[in-house]
């Protein structure tokens, strides 16, 4: 069976953004998954970019920046009050938008096998933002489609041949991405 080579990656984020992923951590490690998906995904682009894949990381840029405007700008004109009432800034969640973004661009640049565990991650990004009562389902559901539809819109494929494995020992936490040439 072929290891998704991402998903170490991604699933050991969600496990040392806190001690306890159960407990009271669960909306810390939202917070840190809508940071670590995009980041996993702007790595592997910068990483093809010093192969002259300038193209990957350009699209990464447009759909980040597409999603961050967009989930802005709806939650100014929506002015939807959050679960907990504590502000007017619950449609579209933001952490999730930004965590299928990433999710997304991985899946539509490097293939859908990279994306699964980013997809998990991203969908437990979303479970956060219900669980902390920031967001109801609609919010979420409507912050995963910003940030797919961003980057479908500009992000094409790269069709190279490419490993991505992940690093893991006592001390070392990594990704480790090869090109064949």
């Amino acid at each position: 069976m072929i290891i998704n080579k991402i998903t170490m990656c991604v699933l050991t984020g969600v496990f040392c953004t806190s001690s306890n992923v159960f407990a009271d951590q669960i909306e810390d490690n939202g917070s840190a998954l809508q940071i670590i998906i995009p980041a996993v995904a702007l790595g592997t682009s910068l990483f093809y970019e010093k192969n002259n894949d300038h193209e990957g990381t350009k699209q990464f840029a447009q759909s980040l920046a597409t999603t961050l405007f967009i989930t802005g700008a709806l939650k100014k004109i929506t002015h939807k009050k959050r679960p907990d009432g504590s502000n007017y800034n619950a449609f579209p969640s933001g952490h999730t938008s930004a965590a299928f973004m990433g999710a997304s661009f991985i899946h539509e640049r490097y293939g859908l096998r990279y994306a699964i565990a980013p997809y998990l991650a991203a969908g437990y990004t979303g479970y956060t933002r219900v669980h902390a009562k920031k967001h109801d389902n609609i919010d979420v559901l409507a912050g995963a489609a910003v940030g797919i539809l961003s980057t479908r819109y500009f992000t094409t494929s790269y069709k190279k041949n490419m490993t991505i494995a992940p690093l893991i020992s006592d001390n070392t936490l990594g990704v480790n991405l090869t090109k064949q040439w």
